[in-house]
């Protein structure tokens, strides 16, 4: 099996760009932030004290997370209810944030990804994927931009799906999210060493995905460009 890994800080497109260049591929896109967003889910609708070990190894019990692929389009279900659009706010955000810190939780998301890996052909995007999660991964891309530049995406991604939300509150959140990625103890935000960096900044998201798309046929792997 072949896996492009993608990593990079929140705003960076690796989500958007992964699901395009999964399409082009006929591979399986697999966004691990949305798993980690789905748990954060679980625990603010069941009101879980996640700071409590105790609390948290008890609800992971409770807890089925599955991906389906349908037409390159990837839906979440949480135990068995589809809550692919209800994980796509702020508040679930950084509440993810705060919960990838916890051993517990990666260690039981650890083996979902590494199984999905071991199935299938994917591109697949986190924080964590070409350093812990799948080191030995074919390609390994760090997708990265100026914290403004992902927060003026983000917001704009957020106020045309209607939700009520300003640039400042996001760039904020952007920061907040990034040095709590970069400083946590476990699997920061990093570069894995044989990783290519590319900093899209400056670059539209077809400018993106032709550049990685360069990066991932250099590698010897074969791409349907169309």
């Amino acid at each position: 099996m072949i896996t492009i890994a993608i990593d990079g800080p929140s705003g960076s497109g690796k989500s958007t760009i992964s699901k395009i260049i999964a399409k082009k591929m006929g591979f399986i896109n697999v966004d691990t932030g949305a798993l980690y967003r789905t748990i954060a889910y679980f625990f603010l609708e069941n009101k879980i004290n996640y700071k409590e070990k105790s609390e948290v190894l008890k609800n992971l019990n409770n807890i089925s997370v599955s991906l389906k692929n349908e037409n390159f389009s990837q839906t979440i279900f949480l135990n068995g209810v589809d809550v692919t659009q209800k994980i796509r706010t702020n508040e679930i955000s950084m509440l993810s944030s705060e919960i990838s810190v916890i051993p517990e939780v990666r260690q039981f998301l650890l083996k979902l990804q590494r199984d999905i890996a071991e199935k299938n052909n994917i591109v697949i995007d986190g924080r964590d994927i070409g350093t812990v999660v799948i080191p030995n991964a074919d390609v390994k891309i760090f997708l990265t931009a100026d914290p403004k530049v992902r927060a003026k995406r983000r917001y704009n991604q957020l106020i045309s799906k209607g939700q009520s939300t300003t640039f400042d509150e996001i760039l904020e959140l952007i920061n907040k999210r990034d040095y709590n990625d970069i400083h946590r103890k476990i699997s920061p935000l990093k570069k894995a060493n044989d990783a290519i960096l590319v900093d899209n900044s400056n670059l539209n998201q077809q400018d993106t995905v032709y550049k990685l798309i360069e990066i991932i046929k250099k590698k010897g792997i074969k791409i349907d460009t169309k």
